[in-house]
């Protein structure tokens, strides 16, 4: 918030957010009175976390792009359980600041009980708390683990790709960058297609369109990688 407030003093033009949802309703609230128009880049579905309160017309002073990031939850499940479709328990890591872990949490529940199989729901805040969460899954005999979307996750993948190759566990994750980095699969957005629209959008803004104006854009590429290498290390073959 303080950080948002200092560009409103500056008198920018265009505020572009990224990341999570913390910065853009940082954002929101330092603009409510100056209307400077906000371009943001979101993993949840920014209707039902009250960021605009329609995608086709946005309204006010915000828009930006969607990337079904934690709508995707329920897909990767699918994925990884046809890896290991003989496995009965999975386990499912989420970071439990995020706004949207609720949503996270019921959509792999639900698909983890169509599926037929146990759900162990593992939580780590920070890095400290990974170790505990993996050797918790392994404990529980999780046969493959799903790290739910977070962009605190991110950063901190090859402590996340290193832990799940300790305990071999098979994991798929939302972005490219985790199977570049060794880990088994991701699927998730394109995510540099996304800020290219988001920086697209600041263009159109900074040209004289009215964010209200833009609808919520969609992101509508998506990328299945799988780490071949890492693949065979785990007795895999695609």
């Amino acid at each position: 918030p303080t950080l948002a407030e200092e560009l409103v003093r500056t008198g920018v033009s265009v505020i572009a957010t990224g990341g999570a949802e913390l910065p853009i309703f940082a954002a929101k609230t330092a603009t409510e009175r100056s209307n400077i128009p906000v371009v943001f880049v979101v993993g949840g579905d920014p209707v039902k976390l009250g960021i605009v309160p329609s995608l086709a017309r946005p309204g006010g002073h915000l828009t930006g792009v969607s990337m079904f990031t934690s709508a995707l939850e329920n897909k990767r499940f699918g994925l990884l359980h046809e890896v290991v479709p003989s496995s009965k328990v999975f386990a499912a890591l989420v970071d439990p600041g995020r706004a949207v872990v609720g949503m996270q949490i019921a959509e792999v529940t639900d698909a983890t009980r169509q599926a037929g199989v146990r759900l162990v729901v593992v939580r780590a805040a920070n890095e400290s708390e990974f170790a505990a969460a993996f050797s918790t899954a392994a404990s529980q005999e999780a046969g493959g683990l799903q790290i739910c979307a977070s962009p605190n996750f991110l950063p901190k993948r090859q402590q996340l790709v290193d832990l799940a190759a300790r305990y071999r566990i098979p994991t798929i994750y939302e972005w490219r960058d985790f199977a570049e980095a060794g880990g088994l699969m991701s699927y998730g957005t394109d995510l540099a297609d996304a800020y290219r629209q988001a920086g697209s959008y600041v263009a159109k803004i900074l040209g004289g369109i009215q964010p209200s104006d833009l609808p919520v854009i969609q992101s509508a590429k998506f990328e299945f990688v799988i780490n071949l290498k890492t693949a065979r290390e785990l007795g895999f073959e695609f």
